[in-house]
Formats: structure tokens, sequence, C-alpha cells
């Protein structure tokens, strides 16, 4: 009998795979949505090859009477919808994982994974509701079965989702559904599994979101009136989400014929008073570095929102990693005042995003947003965003006769107007200019202009996010992460359970909290946890403050370093 939570657990961890085209994200969506309004907690985290079709892609989800943010290396329940089954799920398969799979597509392919498998004709099943094409909706219905999801919720779901197909495709779709229903039956007659994790109720009142809609909520929110981008992943979700939203929130959305194209119409539409952004990859940003200095020179706000990817170069494109940290912070040539974000949760991605244009718009800098694969391709559920005291702030001024659009000023910000509002003449060039925007190459006026510039370097400094500190006052260890790092090491020193050892996170990464150096003198031993081959942030800090964190836990496969393996490393280096 495999019973699930497992002891010692309060989650389930499902595991679906199968070929792109097959319908696993099909799956995914009405699984999750079901859950949540059933009351469950979920998290789900997706991963995928760089293939339209074929090969094999993945889905976790996590199902808990508490909330659960963070990828984990245990698989309780694994159902692969085809054979060719990748190492990367193989190797996470153990003796107290359930395989539920077609015998007659995944033959003796896991006979010697260590799992027990239990045969269901899941083929057959979709064939007997219309063909091939739904047997992941049988899927579907067997775990919804498992789960304890009451049918109506994922039959409304289907018809929604199939509303504008024929009624043929809906009635097929609830065939399969009843169908994977009828298995779990079945499966509950045997007496073989038991799952029994209690809905907490409370999450079927709020939001499943994850993060490309979360940086879009947030861009939203932050007025933005033009998203230009040209598609890459894993940004182009922002791209969709805000072409999707479009017509209902008044946001031009432009996709460019490429990326340098894309922050050019953002700088252009920018300068004409419009609250712009650009969304894309690491491999993006680098083609777009050159407008990064134009944004810089001219002054013009404007927000980017970075995917992060593997690299060097196309890398691994659809996979996870936190390389592009300095690419953030240097790009551009020249002396570029900036901010840059790396939200940790849903929440920080909707929060962070909306100040981002706020803060682009009061100091005229480009400011980052940066994420990664593994955040913007996970679900959890979230109570509803606090939208209540969210201002959108212009900083906007009607130009005069004698309007100065680069004046020298104390704190380096200049009165910005846009073409239309008020008589001046609104001049700007990508040369060095005086302050009217007319170019000069006058070597006693470019030391003022640079200063200018770099005086808003203070101001940015002063509106700094403090970073977050969890675990005891005094410490004599601590652990130090940026971005989707978060939830991953909360839960992992949760399951580590160790003495005298606290969490410092950063969600703002430049410019450092001047509160840095403070936190990291306080500990004995200080650990960088970051998803890069050379401790990007950690070597980040040591240029700010000075301070030298020499223990770093580094993980750059592709793929999302597990709450395990995490747990793993800091008790053999802390105990």
């Amino acid at each position: 009998m495999f019973r699930f939570p497992a002891e010692g657990n309060s989650d389930v961890s499902l595991v679906l795979c199968g070929a792109a085209g097959q319908g696993v994200q099909t799956v995914e969506e009405i699984l999750v949505d079901s859950l949540r309004k059933s009351g469950f907690n979920v998290f789900a985290s997706r991963e995928y090859m760089s293939r339209v079709r074929g090969g094999s892609n993945s889905t976790e989800i996590r199902v808990s009477s508490e909330r659960v943010r963070a990828f984990v290396d245990r698989i309780d329940i694994l159902l692969p919808l085809n054979g060719g089954i990748r190492a990367n799920i193989r190797g996470r398969i153990s003796q107290e994982t359930l395989i539920l799979g077609d015998a007659e597509e995944i033959r003796d392919e896991l006979s010697d994974s260590g799992g027990t498998f239990v045969h269901v004709p899941l083929m057959e099943k979709g064939r007997e509701a219309g063909g091939p094409v739904f047997t992941g909706v049988v899927a579907a219905g067997l775990i919804s079965g498992l789960l304890g999801i009451p049918p109506e919720i994922p039959e409304r779901l289907l018809r929604e989702k199939f509303s504008s197909k024929s009624e043929g495709v809906v009635t097929s779709n609830l065939s399969a559904l009843e169908k994977g229903m009828g298995l779990f039956r079945e499966l509950e007659t045997s007496g073989r599994v038991s799952v029994e994790v209690r809905g907490r109720g409370k999450a079927s009142g709020e939001m499943m979101i994850n993060g490309s809609d979360a940086v879009s909520l947030g861009a939203l929110a932050g007025g933005c009136d033009l998203i230009s981008s040209y598609p890459m992943s894993p940004a182009t979700g922002v791209l969709t989400f805000m072409a999707r939203h479009s017509r209902s929130h008044g946001v031009a959305v432009e996709q460019a014929e490429d990326e340098i194209a894309a922050i050019n119409i953002a700088l252009g539409a920018s300068y004409g008073g419009a609250r712009a952004m650009v969304s894309t990859s690491g491999g993006g940003l680098s083609l777009m570095s050159e407008g990064v200095s134009l944004a810089g020179i001219t002054e013009i706000p404007l927000v980017l929102h970075i995917g992060q990817r593997p690299g060097p170069a196309t890398g691994m494109a659809t996979r996870t990693e936190q390389g592009d940290l300095n690419l953030a912070v240097f790009c551009g040539h020249g002396d570029i005042p900036r901010a840059v974000f790396a939200p940790g949760s849903m929440e920080r991605a909707f929060r962070l995003t909306f100040e981002a244009f706020n803060l682009a718009a009061e100091f005229q800098v480009p400011v980052f947003i940066l994420t990664d694969q593994y955040l913007l391709n996970s679900f959890y559920n979230v109570p509803p965003f606090e939208i209540k005291g969210l201002n959108v702030e212009r900083h906007l001024v009607e130009s005069g006769a004698d309007y100065r659009r680069y004046e020298v000023t104390e704190s380096g910000i200049s009165p910005r107007s846009v073409p239309g509002l008020g008589k001046g003449l609104v001049g700007t060039d990508s040369h060095e200019h005086d302050e009217v925007g007319h170019v000069q190459e006058d070597f006693v006026l470019r030391p003022r202009m640079v200063d200018k510039r770099q005086r808003k370097r203070g101001g940015i400094l002063e509106r700094v996010f403090e970073p977050v500190i969890s675990g005891p006052e005094s410490y004599r260890n601590l652990v130090v992460t940026w971005g989707s790092m978060y939830h991953i090491v909360e839960e992992a020193l949760q399951e580590a359970r160790l003495d005298e050892t606290a969490h410092l996170h950063f969600d703002q990464v430049f410019p450092l909290h001047p509160g840095t150096a403070g936190h990291l003198k306080k500990a004995e031993r200080v650990i960088a946890v970051e998803g890069n081959a050379t401790g990007q942030f950690a070597d980040l800090i040591r240029r700010e403050t000075g301070f030298l964190i020499e223990d770093r836990i580094l993980w750059y496969s592709g793929l999302q370093v597990p709450v395990e393996k995490v747990a793993e490393k800091l008790i053999e280096m802390l105990r």
C-alpha cells in the first residue's frame, strides 16, 4: 500500500512527463487550477526541451495542506505519458516512488528504476475517448481522482478551455476525463494507493500565478504604455501576457524584427512620454547593450525585463540559470547609473516591476528586472496583490520657451518634459551635449555633464530596498541568496535544522543596500548560494563592500537546484 504524504512530509510531489505536443501543459493547467479551487496549496514548476514536437518535458506539482513554494528532488508519484523518459527524471526515482504508466507506451523502460510500476491503460482510454490526443486528459482525470478533487471542478475548467471549439471536442474531453477517473476508481478498489492531503480551504480564494504573469501585472500596475520585444525564451511569456490584455489595458504591444529594434522602439516611445518596457533574455540584452548606453546619455527612462537562461551564446535556450547578473549591472559602454531588481517571489516580482517604472521615471535611467526560467515558469497560489496605495509617478514638467532638457542640478535629475507638453524644444542626442541638448565637443562641459548624471547614484541609493533576513537574530552562520533562490533556501534551511544560521536574501542586487556589510560582518561564516558557475553576486558584494565570501554553493546544470541538494550541502559545510 502506497500512502501519500509519506511520514515526515506535508505534501505530495507529483511529476508528469510527456512529449511536446502531447498535452502535458493542458494536464498541468487543469490540475493546478482544479487543486487551487479545491482549497489545496499548490506549487508547480515546468521544464521543457527546445522542441515544438517530441522529446520529453516534465512538470512537478506539489500539493499540500501548507504553503509550498520551492522545487524538490523527491518524486512520490510519477506519471509518464510516453517512453524516452529523460535521465534527469529517472535519476529522481526512488523505492518510494509510485509510477503510474501505460505498459503499451513505457514497455520495460523503467524496470530497473527502483520505483514501483503500476499499469494504467491511458492510451487505450484515450483512443476510446476519440484518439491518442486525449491521453493527457485521461491522465488528468486519474490524478484528479487520486487527489480527491471534486469532479465538477475539472469538468467546468475543461468546458471553459474548449468553449471556442465544437461541442464534439468538448464532449470528447469530458469523456476522457471521466475515463481517467474510472481508472482511479479501479486503482482505489485494488487498495494499492491512498492519498490523504487535506485542503486548507483558504487557497480557493487565492490566485494561481507564475512569474511571467506577476511581472506583467506589475508592469500594468506601473502604468506601462508600451512593451516592445523580440520573442526569446524564457521571457516571451511577458510579451504574450501583455498582448492578450493590450486592448483592455490600453498597452501598445510591438513584436519587433530583432532586439536592437525592440529597445530603440521603446526608447522612442519613452522620449515621447510613454512608460516603456522591453522583455528579453541574456542573449537579447547583449544585442540591446548599445541601446542601454543610448538610454544613459539621453536620460530616457526605460524598464528592461530579463529572463535568464544558460549561456554563453544560445547555451541552453529553455533552461534556467542566474548567469546574467554581471551583464545587467555592467552592460552598455560608458558610465550609466541604473538599478537592478531580482525578485525572489511572485509577490516581489509584481511589486518590484511596479517600482521599476516609478524609479526609471524619477531618475531617468534604465532599471532592470532580473528573473530566470525557473521563476517565470513556476506557479503557486498567492493572496491577491495589494494595489491600494500604488501610485503611478510620471515626473513630467511642462516646458517653457527657455526649457533646458539637461539642466545641471544638485541631484543630477534634470526637469523632464516631452514633445507637446509645453512650448519648449525637447532636445536629445546620442553625442555628448549641453543643457539644451545641442551636440558639443567641449572638454570643460563634458565632466560637468558626466558628473551631473553620476549624481543620480546617490538618489537611487536612498531608494534601495533592504535585503530580507530570516532566522535567529544572533547568528554564527549566514546564507546569502538573490533572486529565485529565496524559497528554495528557506525550505532547505528548515529541512537542515541548522542552529545559529540565518538567511540574508536580496531582491535588489544593485546598488547594494548600505547595511549589507554590517549583516555579513556579524557572521563567523558566510555562504553564498547561486545558480551560476562563478558566484557573480558574491563577487559583486566583494567589489562593492570589500567583504569576501569564500564559501559558495554554485549550481549551473541548466536545471533548478532542488531543496534537498541545498540542504545536503549546507549540512555538509556547517555541521
